[in-house]
C-alpha cells in the first residue's frame, strides 16, 4: 500500500513538472511570435489556448495547496 502510495506521489510530481515545462513553452512561443508581430496568426491564437489550458491546472493546484502561488506570480516580484 505505501509502495502504491509513492507511486502515485511521483506520477504526480511528474505530471505538474510537465504542465509548468508546457505552460512556459506556451509563453516563450507566444513571445518570440510577439516579437515578429504575428500575435493575429492561427499559431498564436493555439498557443493562447494552450497557455490558459496550462495556467488554470497550475492555479488548481494552488488553490488546493499543491504549488506555491499562481502562474504569472512570478514576472510581478
Amino acid at each position: 500500500m505505501e509502495q502504491q502510495r509513492e507511486e502515485r506521489l511521483q506520477k504526480f510530481e511528474q505530471m505538474l513538472a510537465a504542465v509548468e515545462a508546457e505552460y512556459q513553452k506556451a509563453l516563450d512561443q507566444m513571445a518570440a511570435l510577439r516579437e515578429k508581430g504575428r500575435t493575429k496568426s492561427a499559431t498564436y491564437y493555439q498557443l493562447m489556448s494552450s497557455k490558459m489550458t496550462y495556467q488554470n491546472m497550475l492555479a488548481m493546484y494552488a488553490v488546493w495547496g499543491l504549488r506555491e502561488g499562481l502562474p504569472g506570480d512570478e514576472a510581478k516580484r
